[in-house]
């Protein structure tokens, strides 16, 4: 990950992020729908989705949530700041409504929404503060926001195996990969559970922690994956000069070993998910 050191411009990194999406969007799909979809019913449990509410699912991707969110007979929309997630999310699911839009400047009036969802949205956007104050302005007073990011990469192996492959290499961030916010920020539950309760104005905050473990094939399923599949550590690893690039899958080919099982590698996954509810007695569902 960029050092801590690095000067952030929220526009900048914004803007890497919606470009890197569209271009990612498929490999997205095809690495990712097995991983973070274990973690939808979680977050919409503690977001309390049910029948006849009004939900909106930022930073939709694919449109798995939201999916989730109306086979529980919710009426969802699903937002995303990259166009071919758009695309991607109306292909998959064409009964729900999915728009193009920026976490930051949410096109909602107040109250619009009884509830809303993000998973692993938080870490892609320049301004966390500014999109849980979004998020709180769209809800409806008594209405809940559950939000989803990865644990510590000790404890995430999944992507955990590349970080520290990545730092073990001495892998630079080029210059022209905007610098975000710290990728292990929220990871934190103390600074997960400020994040919705001083900016999203959130009260009743509380964080919980999902673990699993993923199956892949093998090594190369997982490097394919993850170098195909995210947007920073895509970006870094690909701007490595070859022989640093040797030298983390190296690394990555070592760290790996000890989940080996007979069918493959067993990776453990942990989550860190936070929900709050904003104040005020709960209204009718708008829906």
């Amino acid at each position: 990950m960029p050092p801590a050191d690095r000067p952030i411009d929220p526009d900048a990194f914004n803007r890497f992020e919606a470009t890197s999406w569209d271009q990612q969007a498929d490999a997205y799909h095809r690495f990712a729908a097995t991983i973070t979809t274990r973690v939808i019913e979680p977050l919409l449990d503690a977001a309390e989705i049910s029948d006849g509410m009004r939900v909106l699912d930022v930073a939709t991707g694919p449109g798995y949530a939201a999916a989730a969110c109306a086979e529980r007979g919710a009426v969802v929309v699903g937002i995303d700041v990259a166009g071919e997630m758009v695309s991607l999310a109306r292909r998959l699911n064409p009964a729900i409504e999915f728009r193009r839009a920026d976490a930051e400047q949410l096109p909602f009036d107040t109250g619009s929404f009884d509830a809303a969802v993000g998973n692993f949205f938080i870490l892609h956007v320049g301004r966390p503060e500014q999109a849980a104050a979004e998020l709180g302005r769209i809800l409806v007073p008594g209405g809940k926001l559950a939000l989803s990011t990865w644990d510590d990469p000790e404890r995430a192996r999944l992507l955990g195996v590349l970080v520290d492959a990545a730092a073990e290499a001495g892998a630079q961030p080029p210059s022209h990969i905007p610098a975000g916010p710290a990728f292990s920020r929220f990871a934190d539950d103390g600074e997960f559970a400020r994040l919705l309760r001083d900016a999203g104005g959130l009260t009743d905050v509380s964080v919980e922690t999902v673990s699993f473990t993923h199956h892949v094939a093998d090594g190369d399923e997982l490097w394919d994956g993850l170098s195909g599949g995210t947007v920073r550590m895509r970006a870094l690893v690909q701007a490595q000069p070859g022989d640093v690039l040797a030298r983390i899958r190296t690394a990555f080919d070592r760290l790996v070993r000890p989940y080996a099982d007979d069918g493959g590698l067993e990776l453990p996954v942990s989550v860190k998910i936070a929900s709050g509810r904003k104040p005020g007695d709960t209204v009718d569902q708008v829906a």
